[in-house]
């Protein structure tokens, strides 16, 4: 499980940065909490869309479908914050 979640996390940490800034942002809208919930939900769960005892595909499913979620998540934000997180970036 730890092995999965550190390539999980070298895979998303930048993105994963911008998602917690939007989170924490006072204008943060209520889908974008549920939806990283969800993803967080889905990363922690021991269920998963295919099983990890699987050879290879077991981690694959994991490793595509959590980045592909957060970017998804990432291209929907409000432009306010997306130029705050711009801001933050640029120092």
């Amino acid at each position: 499980m730890w092995k999965r979640l550190t390539l999980l996390w070298s895979l998303v940490r930048g993105d994963a940065r911008e998602l917690w800034f939007a989170l924490r942002h006072p204008a943060a809208p209520g889908w974008l909490k549920l939806g990283s919930v969800l993803i967080a939900l889905y990363v922690l769960s021991p269920i998963d869309l295919i099983p990890d005892v699987v050879p290879v595909f077991g981690v694959v499913d994991d490793l595509l479908l959590v980045p592909l979620a957060i970017r998804w998540l990432l291209k929907r934000l409000p432009p306010d914050i997306v130029e705050a997180a711009a801001r933050r970036r640029a120092g």
